[in-house]
């Protein structure tokens, strides 16, 4: 779970509910001061929320980019039904491709997502590449998450079908590992974290811990993929450990940034860092006036870099 340091937004962003053809989704829209360079949309990850991506708006929007971070369907201020058939993968998929039509303006927007968020934008980008300028992976490995982390989806799953959202955050406060325990981080925040665990559906939460542990390696398929590729993490990961991430950066010919002194949020535990990572990757992957089209040709490889 994300844990994000504060939950103060940036003078030139607002919280507002974007519409879309799909409905309304909670963001955070953060605007440039001067002309608009790029649009980037931001998908959470399992548990997470629009908030996990704060600290990342005011130095993407300085750089230039108009950044927008959303809560998918049934996360913390997006509705969403009472249905686990609701967050089928297909579904997220069409929720994302509708919030991109939203905020690109006919242009295609560069895709971040971490996480279960990266698996969704994978699939969307594997859907309709052309609706999206370049693809960030971020802390999202290349199928299942790690076998320890299935074993806590599994318990998590049992105890959603048993037991009421008050008593599941409980016990989850007991599973969470030591570097994720309280240290400091004020009472708002603390606030915040069990308000958005109570506000996300049930349905939303089962749903999407179910694709976690049985996701399939779509890597060869994504490689096919004629679109500038990231993949973003922090030098530790328990959700997918890091050998996986670099081989997967290697199969898509992807670029590969390791954060260091980051975990699995790097947007939380070094955001500068991150946020330089992401700009100089957004402006050598922005279409410039001759380029051909998102999707017409494949990339050259990208240099990893750390």
């Amino acid at each position: 779970m994300s844990r994000p340091p504060h939950l103060d937004l940036p003078p030139r962003a607002q919280a507002y509910a974007l519409s879309t053809e799909r409905g309304a989704f909670a963001v955070h829209d953060a605007l440039p001061e001067g002309a608009t360079v790029g649009t980037a949309l931001l998908l959470p990850g399992f548990t997470g929320s629009k908030e996990d991506f704060i600290t990342l708006l005011a130095p993407l929007s300085e750089a230039g980019f108009r950044v927008v971070a959303v809560d998918g369907r049934g996360q913390h201020e997006s509705d969403g039904p009472a249905d686990e058939s609701a967050y089928a993968r297909g579904e997220l998929v069409r929720d994302v491709l509708a919030q991109a039509a939203a905020v690109g303006d006919g242009r295609p927007v560069h895709l971040l997502g971490h996480s279960l968020g990266g698996l969704i934008a994978r699939s969307a980008v594997l859907r309709e590449p052309a609706a999206f300028a370049s693809l960030t992976l971020m802390s999202a490995g290349p199928g299942a998450v790690a076998e320890s982390q299935q074993a806590r989806l599994r318990l998590l799953t049992e105890a959603l079908a048993a037991w009421e959202m008050t008593e599941v955050w409980r016990a989850m406060q007991q599973l969470d590992p030591p570097e994720a325990a309280d240290a400091g981080e004020p009472a708002v925040v603390r606030e915040f974290l069990q308000r958005r665990w109570l506000a996300t559906r049930r349905e939303q939460l089962t749903g999407t811990a179910r694709q976690l542990m049985t996701e399939e390696d779509r890597v060869a398929e994504l490689a096919e993929v004629a679109l500038p590729m990231h993949v973003l993490s922090g030098a530790v990961d328990h959700v997918w450990p890091v050998p996986r991430m670099d081989a997967m950066a290697a199969r898509l010919g992807a670029h590969r940034t390791v954060i260091a002194g980051a975990e699995h949020s790097p947007a939380v535990d070094r955001p500068a860092e991150t946020a330089r990572a992401l700009v100089a990757f957004w402006h050598a992957a922005s279409p410039r006036p001759g380029d051909r089209a998102p999707g017409a040709a494949r990339p050259s490889p990208r240099t990893p870099a750390s």
